[in-house]
């Protein structure tokens, strides 16, 4: 069921991890709808938004689509990251644009998600996004605190006698899987 951004005291996961996102709130995103695997998003593009061609940056259409994705993939519950996404720019967007991000669920498999999104300015089509997600796992240790007295590795683990191998960003190995 897609409904529009609820006013009721008890948040959706949706809503709860929107109120929470100051970065898109703050270049005046909106969550407009959204439901089982989908969202809208609308945001105005403002003077601090257009690049040296007078045109949208590509940044903050990427940043819309992908609050769009987050909203729709985050909509069943768990927490959910992106684990990739890519772009395609159609056409620009200029300053006063109104944009509209439309997110779609494609396929969800284990802890995993395909999500499209559509970023049009009324019925043209401005961008496509397409973000895959990965949802946590429930017995997945949360991230410690470290004391400002506690040591910081920053070695990866070399000299600590930790032999456990080290992902390199943008890498995928059988223990990130």
């Amino acid at each position: 069921m897609v409904g529009t951004v609820s006013q009721s005291t008890e948040q959706t996961p949706t809503e709860a991890m929107f109120c929470a996102d100051e970065a898109s709130r703050g270049l005046g995103i909106e969550l407009m709808e959204h439901g089982e695997g989908t969202a809208v998003l609308r945001m105005t593009v403002t003077p601090a938004m257009v690049n040296g061609h007078r045109i949208a940056h590509g940044g903050f259409l990427f940043l819309l689509a992908d609050t769009a994705f987050a909203c729709a993939c985050n909509s069943h519950g768990p927490v959910t990251v992106a684990a990739g996404a890519d772009i395609v720019f159609v056409a620009p967007a200029r300053e006063g644009d109104v944009l509209v991000a439309r997110a779609e669920e494609r396929a969800r498999y284990g802890r995993s998600g395909i999500y499209d999104v559509s970023v049009r300015r009324g019925e043209e089509l401005i961008a496509e996004f397409r973000g895959r997600s990965r949802s946590a796992r429930d017995d997945a240790p949360r991230p410690a605190t470290t004391s400002p007295a506690a040591p910081v590795d920053s070695g990866g683990g070399r000299g600590t006698g930790d032999d456990t191998a080290r992902e390199t960003p943008g890498t995928t190995t059988k223990e990130s899987r």
